[in-house]
């Protein structure tokens, strides 16, 4: 008898930003696993960077336009009361119980609860035994209310750090207490797990790391050091990019050849633009917009360093694709970093805001392109050896598996 289908939500579902996202539903998928992705909001059409995006984006479900339909948001929620009135009224309660404090509160909580309502109906429609969500915050609402609603077992990854800004508001306790599992993307994200719920949750907290395909980062022997830096995100305020410009403003004078590409797009672009033009290195700084995968492979793959100034993470998938491709990087000393980036090992960590500090480690590394060997081939066997696409679903299809039985797998990570 085949599985029933494994449901998965997030807020935007496929989007430029997320395609480690998309590498583990194609992973899951190819463990035997049917993955029905349902998606909070439809993600902006310039988001989808590549045919297979577009594609997905077309098989996606997306609650928030069902839900503006008053006739199928009354039929999901009649539907449901007389259906499973006892799951309905529970799940109604639980929304009342796990509301941020306040009107405002209260009311974003009934959207969320109507949302819930149709998601449920979507997932019975179509058959769904298990609903996983990555986000805990207002997608993570919304899965946990429809989860009762259906009832159907749950499960969620934890990335960070915005959640854990704001724990109480997002109730991560009852998240993580009416989980089945928590797949958490580090060490450091488990520990605020433990932070923020009960200590008989914990034995629920494993670790499963956002992946990539080694393969398609593979390192280009042969190619003559240069000093052409890259940075890979969204253009806005969390990644430091002020420190960075700042920073490679300095690093320029004593690298005349050095280049800084851009890869990304977002709200802080015309103040990344006038800081460029106030520098005078426009001709040195690129802004590349968002790439498909494969383009961003390409340019990592022409870098020789890959800078990351972020001043909150989680534990950014760009630096496993950085050192998967053998290039070394420089990134802040915040949240797990450091469970990827060993200092002096695979790359350089600094403290956030440090432009000195940063343009020290850059200029280290610009000078020394055997160290930048060194530190490129270690990177990429730890990429391969922890961070592996293929590796990491298998877990998590594992810990799903399990999860349906009632036994999960021992361990934080596979093998235990």
């Amino acid at each position: 008898m085949s599985e029933p289908p494994v449901a998965f939500l997030t807020g935007e579902y496929p989007r430029a930003t997320d395609t480690f996202i998309q590498r583990e539903v194609a992973g899951l998928r190819a463990q035997g696993l049917t993955v029905l992705t349902c998606s909070i909001r439809r993600t902006d059409p310039g988001q989808h960077v590549s045919d297979l995006q577009r594609a997905e984006a077309a098989a996606t479900f997306h609650v928030l336009e069902a839900a503006k339909s008053p006739l199928r948001l009354a039929r999901a929620h009649l539907g449901w009361i007389a259906r499973a009135p006892g799951r309905w009224l529970r799940a109604l309660g639980l929304a009342a119980r796990t509301a941020p404090p306040g009107l405002r509160g209260g009311l974003w909580q009934l959207f969320y609860f109507l949302e819930a309502g149709v998601l449920a109906e979507r997932l019975r429609a179509s058959g769904a035994g298990w609903l996983h969500h990555h986000f805990a915050d207002s997608s993570g609402s919304v899965a946990l209310l429809a989860a009762e609603i259906a009832g159907l077992p749950r499960s969620f990854t934890l990335h960070g750090p915005a959640e854990f800004y704001a724990p109480e508001k997002w109730r991560l306790d009852v998240k993580i207490a009416r989980a089945r599992f928590v797949a958490c993307i580090s060490h450091f994200a488990r520990a605020q797990c433990m932070l923020f719920s009960d200590r008989g949750d914990w034995g629920k907290l494993r670790i499963v790391h956002c992946g990539v395909e080694p393969a398609a980062y593979a390192p280009q022997p042969g190619r003559p050091p240069g000093k052409r830096m890259v940075f890979v995100g969204r253009l806005a305020p969390e990644k430091g990019l002020p420190v960075l410009l700042e920073a490679f403003a300095s690093v320029r004078a004593r690298h005349a050849e050095a280049e800084l590409a851009l890869i990304g797009d977002g709200p802080s672009r015309p103040e990344i633009e006038a800081q460029i033009a106030r520098g005078g290195v426009g001709g040195a700084v690129e802004i590349l917009g968002f790439l498909p995968p494969e383009a961003v492979a390409a340019e990592l793959s022409r870098a020789d360093l890959l800078v990351l100034p972020s001043f909150a993470e989680g534990l950014p998938v760009v630096l496993m694709e950085a050192l998967a491709t053998g290039i070394p990087a420089v990134a802040t000393r915040i949240a797990a970093v450091e469970e990827l980036v060993e200092p002096g090992v695979c790359g350089l960590t600094v403290a956030p805001g440090d432009a000195a500090g940063l343009a020290e480690a850059m200029d280290r590394l610009l000078g020394d392109p055997a160290l930048r060997a060194r530190m490129g081939e270690a990177g990429r066997a730890r990429v391969v050896a922890e961070f592996d696409v293929a590796r990491e679903t298998a877990w998590l299809a594992a810990l799903i598996r399990g999860g349906r039985e009632g036994r999960l797998p021992e361990g934080l990570r596979p093998g235990g």
